[in-house]
């Protein structure tokens, strides 16, 4: 089990299962969300258990965003696409002491990422041509 709250603690989550690894996202979208590289780790949505004010937000055609509503702490990033058989919430790590010690797994859009933002280190390293190429429900100019 995994606990984690937001900067005020009106929204706690309670994991059962999440994934080993972070991944880090340099899109458009995600540098906006963030202020740099947008990262999180993987949990389904069975394994989860969220109390407190959330608030969602459709980010685009294919994906949503949520936040505390008292604090404006990031919560998650939950792709819509994939369909309910893929209900995976990917959560912001800062909100977990115990994601301290996950490893830095990929990098998505890395040949994006800002100069500040990118990250040393043995992993997985996506370009935008790569992830999209992989993904074709996203449109022109919804991750760039």
């Amino acid at each position: 089990m995994m606990i984690g709250r937001c900067l005020c603690g009106a929204v706690q989550i309670a994991l059962t299962d999440h994934s080993a690894g972070i991944s880090a996202c340099h899109c458009e979208m995600c540098r906006r969300w963030s202020g740099g590289a947008m990262m999180g780790f993987d949990a389904p949505a069975k394994a989860m258990s969220v109390s407190g004010p959330v608030r969602r937000f459709a980010s685009s055609s294919f994906a949503e965003r949520a936040w505390c509503d008292e604090c404006g702490s990031h919560l998650w990033f939950r792709g819509t696409a994939d369909g309910p058989e893929r209900e995976v919430y990917e959560l912001a790590p800062g909100l977990f002491d115990g994601a301290k010690d996950l490893p830095l797994t990929r990098e998505v859009y890395a040949d994006r990422a800002f100069r500040a933002c990118r990250f040393t280190g043995d992993h997985a390293r996506i370009s935008r041509a790569e992830y999209e190429a992989e993904h074709p429900f996203l449109n022109e100019g919804d991750a760039t």
